[in-house]
């Protein structure tokens, strides 16, 4: 049920007995973890060999801004350029987004990575943390893009993960630092954030991660520890049956629940499936505040583990994708 963080580029022994934990369903990756390929790819070997059942490695590898591998790896643009695209020529976009995200997803494949916390789906209405990581203030050209982004992901062999459910993008403050309030209504939020995961839910998406934003007119608690929003609202109204995973518990926002254990406790309450502590410093808080709960259930975990991949080499060797990094380095990147 918990998704961790490790310290650094090889595995201490602590974080061997953690991955261990049946409480513990995966790990996800930072830049912190990296220093080359081959350094990465010994990594993750390592995990697998203490955890050969189904058991997730996870990464943001978007693009721009948010990018943990990167020497050795395609440089993304950031998605915002592909919406500046999509202004002059919707067509050209909406097929940029699928190759953009073919190559991300089929170079972490070829790493053994099954998920990358991908596609942002949030609105870029100013927000200080997801800023040029959105497509689009426009909700329809977001979920368009989304969609097409979501079938690169798929044919790249990894599930797809909308994020910040239900919007993040069109409150300011930055929840790694600051709780975040959204007044608007769900009326509101239907007719604008919303409409960008029902279309990627119909298209298919995988799992939804929420946000640490309250939307007090909806309920009194931030969405990761709302039935309202995980139950009532993205299951039963929205008819979403995939895997739910919480935002960071270390992030400032996600404080108001209490201690970890308090946070962890609300999130799984809640409905969350997979709660993700991605600072080595509450891991073993976060351990230990969950033993004796029933792991997240291993055919949930199936659903999000990767599927087909190929060899570094055969990817280099492969003439579509050559195609594709020279269409995605024509854009501006400013990662």
């Amino acid at each position: 049920m918990l998704v961790i963080g490790i310290a650094g580029k090889e595995l201490a022994a602590a974080e061997r007995d953690w991955i261990s934990a049946p409480e513990v369903s995966g790990v996800i990756l930072f830049s912190r973890n990296f220093a080359s390929r081959e350094q990465v790819t010994a990594l993750i070997d390592d995990i697998r060999v203490l955890r050969s059942d189904e058991f997730l490695l996870c990464v943001d590898q978007e693009g721009g801004p948010v990018q943990r591998f990167r020497e050795g790896f395609t440089r993304l643009p950031a998605l915002a350029r592909l919406g500046e695209i999509y202004d002059i020529d919707p067509a050209h976009a909406v097929a940029l987004a699928e190759e953009h995200a073919w190559v991300m997803a089929s170079e972490m494949r070829a790493l053994d990575i099954d998920i990358s916390f991908a596609p942002v789906v949030d609105l870029k209405r100013g927000n200080r943390a997801i800023g040029e990581r959105a497509f689009h203030d426009d909700v329809r050209v977001v979920s368009e893009l989304g969609q097409a982004y979501l079938r690169g992901m798929h044919l790249g062999g990894m599930a797809a993960t909308l994020k910040h459910f239900p919007g993040h993008g069109s409150v300011l403050e930055d929840t790694h630092f600051d709780a975040a309030t959204d007044t608007r209504t769900l009326d509101e939020l239907r007719e604008t954030d919303l409409a960008a995961f029902a279309d990627g839910i119909d298209a298919g998406a995988e799992a939804v991660m929420l946000a640490h934003v309250t939307y007090p007119a909806v309920d009194a608690v931030p969405a990761g520890y709302s039935r309202v929003w995980i139950e009532d609202i993205l299951r039963a109204d929205m008819g979403f049956r995939g895997v739910v995973f919480s935002d960071d518990i270390g992030m400032a926002a996600a404080e108001s629940a209490g201690g970890v254990a308090a946070r962890i406790d609300a999130h799984l309450s809640a409905g969350c499936d997979l709660v993700l502590v991605c600072s080595p410093t509450l891991v073993a808080e976060s351990i230990a505040a969950v033993r004796g709960r029933a792991p997240c259930a291993p055919e949930r975990i199936a659903t999000l583990r990767g599927m087909i991949a190929s060899t570094w080499q055969s990817l280099v060797d492969n003439p579509q994708r050559t195609r594709f990094i020279e269409r995605l380095a024509a854009l501006d990147v400013t990662a």
